[in-house]
C-alpha cells in the first residue's frame, strides 16, 4: 500500500502555474508587537505591497520553493523564520549586511536567525529554498523609528517601482488582478 502523503517521486511544475504566496497558507505569521502592527499597518496604506511580489513555485511535503521579487529599495523588514533558508539571487542585487550580491550569489539563513536585505537599484528577484512546507514568520522591527523610515522609504520609492520590470524578465503565474 502506498502513503497518501508521501512525496512524489518525480514532478514538474512551470512558471506560468505560479501562485501567489500569501494564498498558499504555507507560512504562518506570528503574531506582531503592537509596534509592528502599527507599522506594517502604515507601510501597507503608504503602498508597500506594490513593492514585491512572492510567488509558490513548488511544494511537496518536506520542501518547498519559492521566486520573489521586490523592487528597488524595498523595505524588507527584519525577520526571521522557524527553518532553514537557502537563497539564490537570479537577477538584481542586494545588500546584506555589508555584503553586495548579485546575479549567481547566495546565501544561507538559518532557522530562526534574523536578518533583511536592502534591493539594489534593479531590485532582486530571489529563489528561496526550504527543506519545509510549512513555516513561520516572525517579524523582528519592533521599532517605531524604523517603520517611519520604510513608510518614508516606500513613499519615495512608489513613483519608481510603478515602471520596474523583473531584472531576469521572466514572469511567474499571473498578474495581480487576473493578468
Amino acid at each position: 500500500m502506498t502513503d497518501p502523503v508521501a512525496a512524489p517521486r518525480f514532478a514538474l511544475f512551470r512558471a506560468k502555474d505560479a501562485t501567489d504566496f500569501e494564498e498558499s497558507g504555507l507560512m504562518a505569521t506570528v503574531p506582531p508587537t503592537p509596534i509592528e502592527m502599527a507599522g506594517s499597518i502604515a507601510a501597507v496604506e503608504a503602498g508597500m505591497l506594490e513593492g514585491t511580489r512572492v510567488k509558490l513555485l513548488f511544494s511537496m511535503p518536506g520542501l518547498s520553493l519559492t521566486h520573489a521579487w521586490f523592487r528597488s529599495g524595498f523595505p524588507l523588514p527584519r525577520h526571521s523564520h522557524d527553518v532553514d533558508c537557502l537563497y539564490f539571487i537570479l537577477a538584481g542585487s542586494l545588500r546584506i549586511g555589508t555584503e553586495e550580491l548579485g546575479a549567481g550569489d547566495g546565501f544561507f539563513v538559518g532557522a530562526n536567525v534574523p536578518y533583511t536585505y536592502v534591493p539594489g537599484d534593479q531590485g532582486v528577484e530571489v529563489l528561496e529554498f526550504r527543506g519545509a512546507d510549512s513555516f513561520d514568520i516572525k517579524m523582528l522591527a519592533n521599532n517605531r523609528a524604523y517603520w517611519d523610515r520604510a513608510v518614508a522609504q516606500v513613499a519615495a520609492q512608489r513613483a519608481h517601482w510603478t515602471g520596474e520590470t523583473p531584472p531576469s524578465g521572466l514572469s511567474f503565474g499571473p498578474e495581480p488582478g487576473g493578468g
